[in-house]
């Protein structure tokens, strides 16, 4: 397949999350709406999960896929730059992303599967953003950067403005919070006005 069949794939998932809820997707529902035969979809995607991966996946690469580098500027800047553009790659999808986040407020266990793959991503964001580091404070930022996203992302489900204000603000506060435990914890300098090299491992 290629990557422009692997975004219908996505797309397709969240139609069909959309009308039928996340314990309403089946795998024969998702190859229907698809057109992927049901067999190649087992090679591909074991269980439902693994769909839910890939569209992590191409979220993440269409947020680094338009990242220019040397952006230059605060951190913060572009750190807000990169999760505005994370959401823009959601908004096409947005209304069975809404279905499924509430069907996932009842099944907690469901929260606890997708956490790791979510810190993943927030690792390929801080990348994006140009914030470098490495062990105990990478960590620590990626963390902190999950804590942003969630914030940013429930104001996102309340927001039905065109221009999405309410959310930006969200995350001005969300990025706001972070700074200062970041500060804090001495994870960042006071000002950082230029990018920080990526990691080179």
């Amino acid at each position: 397949m290629t990557e422009i069949d692997d975004d219908a794939l996505v797309a397709a998932l969240w139609r069909v999350i959309e009308a039928h809820g996340w314990p309403g997707l089946t795998m024969g529902r998702l190859a229907a709406e698809s057109g992927m035969p049901l067999a190649t979809l087992r090679d591909r995607f074991p269980s439902r999960m693994d769909v839910l991966v890939l569209h992590g996946r191409r979220v993440d690469h269409a947020v680094l896929a338009g990242t220019v580098p040397g952006q230059g500027g605060a951190a913060r800047d572009r750190l807000f730059d990169v999760l505005m553009r994370r959401l823009d790659a959601m908004q096409p999808n947005r209304a069975g992303i809404l279905r499924f986040l509430r069907d996932m407020r009842r099944d907690p266990s469901l929260a606890a599967l997708l956490g790791p793959q979510l810190s993943l991503s927030m690792r390929w964001m801080l990348d994006a953003a140009e914030i470098g580091g490495s062990g105990t404070r990478r960590r620590a930022l990626s963390l902190g950067l999950v804590a942003v996203w969630l914030a940013t992302v429930r104001a996102w489900a309340e927001d039905d403005s065109e221009d999405l204000g309410p959310t930006m603000a969200a995350l001005d506060r969300a990025l706001d919070r972070a700074e200062q435990v970041a500060r804090t914890l001495r994870l960042m300098p006071a000002a950082e006005a230029a990018p920080e090299p990526f990691p080179t491992a």
